[in-house]
């Protein structure tokens, strides 16, 4: 019962972010497909990994999984059946202290990554709320492809979202929004976490600026 529930719910969800957004995925740096890989985006809104979701073409939408924090999506019965029968994400305690053994994010993005499915991930680490493009990213990003060597992330930026759900409002202001896509980010065999941060931070603010100057 719980997993028709879940798919009508998913494309009812489906139904009202393309109402609502217009939203278009675009692949700039090469062509979806369908084998693991980690998506990584900036953060302005809760809605960001539900539109990253949609913008998949749907083979690969049913594989891939957003990283979520559990204490934000268990606050009550509605967002914790959406968080786990809906989007079936990988939930993680951001309390190090409440984790138990193997409950570390990077064994249980691993774990989703063995069984044959893609993450959605924001190396920011919270919502960017200030006048920057991208704050400075965590270090989850480089453990987690340190720790599973050759695995793709797919920079991936989202345009105009916290236009669409500002902070503290209720209801979603209709406003066409766009998901770009990268060419794959590989951790290299010697690079340093800094070096490697700052080139994928690099490359997530570039397609920003070709969002900027229209060329996508």
């Amino acid at each position: 019962m719980k997993k028709i529930a879940a798919e009508i719910v998913s494309i009812a969800l489906q139904l009202l972010i393309r109402a609502l957004t217009a939203v278009r995925g675009i692949w700039v740096g090469g062509e979806p497909e369908d084998k693991p890989r980690i998506y990584y985006a900036n953060h302005t809104s809760n809605g960001d990994f539900v539109l990253i979701w949609t913008s998949l073409p749907s083979e690969i939408r049913r594989k891939t999984r957003p990283v979520a924090a559990a204490d934000y999506w268990f606050k009550s019965k509605t967002r914790r059946f959406a968080v786990e029968e809906v989007f079936n994400a990988v939930l993680i305690d951001r309390n190090a202290e409440n984790r138990k053994e193997g409950e570390d994010p990077v064994t249980l993005m691993t774990q989703a990554l063995q069984q044959g499915q893609s993450l959605i991930i924001f190396p920011e680490g919270k919502r960017n709320q200030t006048e920057e493009k991208l704050l400075e990213f965590r270090t989850g990003l480089y453990h987690f492809l340190h720790n599973n060597p050759g695995v793709e992330a797919i920079p991936t930026w989202i345009e105009n979202l916290n236009r669409v759900l500002p902070k503290g409002t209720l209801l979603p202001i209709p406003l066409i929004c766009t998901v770009t896509f990268g060419a794959p980010v590989t951790l290299g065999k010697r690079e340093s976490k800094r070096k490697f941060l700052k080139r994928a931070h690099d490359e997530l603010l570039k397609l920003a600026e070709m969002q900027d100057r229209g060329r996508v």
